[in-house]
């Protein structure tokens, strides 16, 4: 394992190598939840890119990037649903073959969305680490190019472009609390933040069922997570025993990671469609689910909520909406685990 921190310059041209293709996101009040919190807060929608999450930003950075050589063979990746899209997305935009490996844990809706976009699906196991095996399994025996969901030094500064937006559109922005899986979104708003506005607090929020990135910083090493069924899907899966990049980089920039139970995602997911009228994953919800549980000292600040998804099965999400606290461990997987 080697550790390297992608650096700021690489997160400028990202920018504006993706700029035509990926929407700047808003960042928008939240007054009820500032009310609740003593605090001003603001959502940085990411919900409102093409494929429905941040994903996008960093696959078209990476894909873009590739030399024509490399785009005419093809790329294979391994993904709980989001970066599949956002791969499948730019993969199709540039005339580029993409083949996504996932596991049997990730929801339908995330599936078919990236067939949508044109990706060749292959389900493979029941974890992502299976699913990674998978693509790496292409990668030599196809020839085709491995990007790394989380663990790739464009994918990482295409995610940091969230960060600098931030910083401009808020400069007294006084915390960013951000959704922790494998670290590449976090790795690249800690980044870009931490450079314009080193004082700047950083929290890292994931679920308490296999919390990959949270376990390897306590750890000092990355470790591995079994993976269980989850409302936060789109953050499971471990990070890599050779992670490069986003382990050290999470490590270093990082002031707190934090978890937060079903119940309490479910909670943010509700307080986003009832409040703010956002459709929201539970993975994009977590940030919320930590501010509304008292899980951070919220009060008096200046705080950006990165809401990173809406792909979410609807029939789940409609019941978590009429109050239900859903837990998908005991979901089927056609309801939408």
């Amino acid at each position: 394992m080697t550790q390297k921190h992608v650096p700021f310059s690489a997160i400028e041209a990202a920018r504006n190598q993706i700029a035509p293709h990926v929407l700047r996101t808003p960042l928008v009040p939240a007054f009820p939840l500032s009310d609740a919190c003593g605090a001003e807060v603001r959502l940085k929608l990411e919900t409102l890119q093409a494929t429905g999450a941040f994903k996008l930003r960093g696959a078209t950075n990476a894909i873009m990037t590739l030399s024509k050589e490399d785009r005419a063979k093809g790329v294979v990746t391994c993904s709980t649903g989001n970066h599949g899209r956002g791969v499948a997305y730019a993969a199709n935009l540039l005339g580029v073959r993409a083949v996504i490996c996932m596991s049997e844990l990730v929801p339908k809706v995330k599936i078919d969305g990236i067939k949508r976009f044109g990706g060749e699906v292959r389900i493979c196991g029941k974890s992502q680490d299976e699913a990674e095996l998978e693509a790496l399994r292409l990668m030599k025996e196809e020839g085709l190019v491995y990007l790394s969901p989380f663990d790739h030094p464009d994918v990482i500064a295409g995610q940091g472009t969230i960060g600098l937006e931030l910083i401009e559109d808020w400069p007294e922005l006084d915390m960013v609390i951000v959704p922790l899986s494998g670290g590449g979104l976090m790795a690249g708003i800690a980044k870009a933040v931490k450079t314009l506005k080193p004082d700047t607090r950083i929290i890292g929020v994931t679920m308490e069922r296999g919390p990959a990135m949270y376990d390897s910083i306590r750890a000092g090493h990355p470790v591995e997570v079994v993976e269980t069924p989850t409302l936060a899907d789109s953050l499971g899966g471990g990070i890599g025993l050779e992670n490069d990049y986003t382990f050290a980089m999470c490590r270093d920039l990082v002031d707190e990671t934090l978890l937060v139970s079903e119940a309490e995602i479910a909670a943010g997911m509700r307080a986003l469609y009832r409040d703010q009228q956002i459709v929201a994953e539970g993975g994009g919800s977590v940030g919320i689910a930590a501010l509304l549980a008292d899980k951070i000292q919220a009060k008096g600040k200046r705080i950006t909520v990165v809401i990173s998804g809406r792909n979410v099965d609807m029939d789940i999400f409609t019941r978590i909406a009429g109050g239900e606290d859903v837990d998908l461990a005991n979901v089927q997987p056609d309801g939408g685990a």
